[in-house]
């Protein structure tokens, strides 16, 4: 990548005092990972060596799923000396919705993508980090630093320009090429190759998928017929076991957050799991949640399949409350045939369980405009409910809450 197109800087305050770390001891089979890294950052040109470095940090070696280890640069004290970089990064959620109806795809995945980005010059040093076999600092734009994310997207927003949200996704370093024939397909594809080939940008071929009719994005599956759940999200609850701990059920209740788009009345159907986390300081399985967890994997066994709302329609949302949950569903309603969009859930605090049923019904409503904000802006939505919602809310005496 040309530096006068990007490269990343630190902008680290003066106002903070430079910190150098003592190197920090390793051994066994931790220096062995630690040295063949070195090796190929040097031979790659990545990193270079550097003497007597103001700013000095600790690599961190951890442990990777296939058992091998993974060195990092503990850049934590740096990135404190660091301003946040505000750039905006795009909604994922709605990067995920115009892929919908289209017919061919191409999956891109960047090779080492931070890598292909410079450092500043006067900030290559400051990247220093110590180890038995030598102090280096980087050339190109680690892992780890604070700005690294927004610096790369804002890279990936100059040079696709022209394609982005047309025939093309990205986000950081994840590209989706969308057509829709395959002849289309050829011609997307090679303008997208030719712009990565001009601002010599690099892919890595073991990852990449081409002209697909299907693949995972952005931890989703998505195709013409719609949006649907990762699988091996699904596969990874389904394949759980009953949980014994709080560490446990803390990790189901993450899976199942990640899923929450697909999951009519997540909150009701799960309640048990997070009342024990709420309640139980040691999380123990209940007769509930085991109940909960089978009802649970049988749904996701037939989660719906997602689509784009269609331009110019008007969706319909249904309000859902209960003692412990708000919940709402994003429809679009074709021909008499309703498509979920999106369904949205909100956990009661102790508070909100008392609320009456309008009051709830009233923050389902609120919780899901907040939500589905960029929704509700380019569509007319009509709230359907068996409750006078609309024409209390317009009434002189309506309560403190429902005014907010």
């Amino acid at each position: 990548m040309d530096r006068a197109v990007c490269e990343h800087h630190l902008n680290v305050s003066q106002a903070v005092s430079s910190i150098a770390q003592k190197k920090r001891v390793m051994a066994g089979e931790r220096q062995d990972a630690i040295r063949e890294e070195i090796n190929k950052l040097l031979g790659a040109g990545y990193i270079r060596e550097v003497q007597y470095p103001q700013w000095l940090t600790n690599v961190v070696m951890v442990r990777k799923a296939n058992g091998k280890w993974r060195m990092c640069v503990d850049f934590r004290t740096l990135n404190q000396a660091c301003p946040k970089d505000t750039y905006p990064l795009p909604r994922f959620d709605m990067m995920i919705d115009r892929t919908f109806g289209y017919e061919v795809m191409s999956f891109l995945d960047a090779f080492s993508g931070y890598h292909q980005i410079w450092m500043a010059k006067e900030d290559e040093e400051k990247t220093a980090f110590i180890t038995d076999y030598g102090t280096y600092s980087y050339n190109v734009m680690p892992f780890s630093l604070k700005n690294a994310g927004a610096t790369y997207q804002r890279m990936i927003d100059v040079v696709f320009k022209g394609q982005r949200g047309k025939n093309l996704e990205a986000y950081v370093d994840d590209i989706l090429v969308k057509s829709k024939t395959l002849t289309e397909h050829l011609g997307d594809l090679r303008e997208t190759l030719d712009t990565l080939r001009r601002y010599n940008l690099k892919l890595n071929p073991a990852k990449c998928t081409f002209g697909a009719a299907s693949g995972k994005f952005f931890g989703y599956l998505v195709s013409s017929r719609g949006i649907e759940a990762n699988l091996d999200k699904i596969s990874a609850i389904l394949n759980m076991p009953f949980s014994k701990t709080t560490k446990e059920i803390q990790k189901l209740a993450g899976r199942i957050n990640s899923l929450g788009r697909f999951i009519s009345k997540a909150g009701d159907r799960c309640s048990p799991f997070f009342r024990c986390l709420r309640n139980n300081k040691k999380g123990e399985w209940t007769d509930e949640c085991e109940s909960a967890f089978t009802e649970l994997k049988k749904y996701l066994t037939s989660a719906s399949v997602l689509v784009e709302p269609r331009e110019g329609t008007v969706l319909s949302l249904y309000l859902g409350v209960s003692d412990t949950a708000v919940s709402a569903v994003l429809l679009d309603d074709e021909k008499g045939v309703q498509h979920p969009i999106f369904y949205t859930n909100h956990m009661l605090l102790d508070t909100e369980s008392w609320y009456p049923i309008l009051e709830k019904l009233a923050l389902a409503l609120l919780m899901t405009a907040r939500k589905l904000r960029p929704y509700f802006q380019s569509h007319t939505i009509q709230v359907v409910t068996d409750q006078p919602l609309l024409k209390i809310l317009h009434t002189p005496e309506v309560s403190g809450r429902l005014l907010k």
